[in-house]
């Protein structure tokens, strides 16, 4: 995929998987709602997970993003640098519950606990790497 599709892709709604080392350099993956602006990717998590005691002691990660079974193959996957930021997670997560989740009342309910919320972390993926295919 060229840069203009690899940004289509990436901005409609999926589920990315995060990879991050455990202390004995295996990997850890976990699914994760993300943002991309083009030229990093965001999201978000509590402060006290596992993805980011991983990250605190090694910030190397990337994230495969890629579409259902039965639609034509197509992924995009990003390596590169995780930087953990104390602001602006709880302002992606809020942001992103209404893409992420179509029923009215559960967008209503988890906006309620969510916005209560004061441990949030802002993960950006900056891209050393972009590898991609579509059929």
């Amino acid at each position: 995929m060229d840069k203009s599709t690899i940004d289509v892709f990436l901005k409609k709604t999926r589920i990315a998987s995060l990879v991050t080392l455990n202390p004995d350099g295996s990997p850890n993956a976990i699914p994760l709602w993300y943002e991309w602006n083009g030229e990093t990717l965001r999201m978000f998590s509590s402060r006290d997970t596992g993805k980011i005691t991983r990250l605190k002691n090694d910030n190397r990660a990337c994230v495969t993003v890629h579409d259902p079974v039965g639609a034509p193959e197509a992924w995009v996957t990003i390596e590169g640098i995780v930087k953990l930021k104390n602001t602006g997670g709880r302002e992606l997560a809020l942001k992103l519950v209404p893409i992420y989740y179509s029923e009215k009342i559960k967008i209503k309910k988890t906006l309620e606990i969510w916005s209560k919320k004061t441990d949030w972390v802002l993960l950006e993926l900056i891209p050393s790497r972009i590898l991609s295919w579509q059929s």
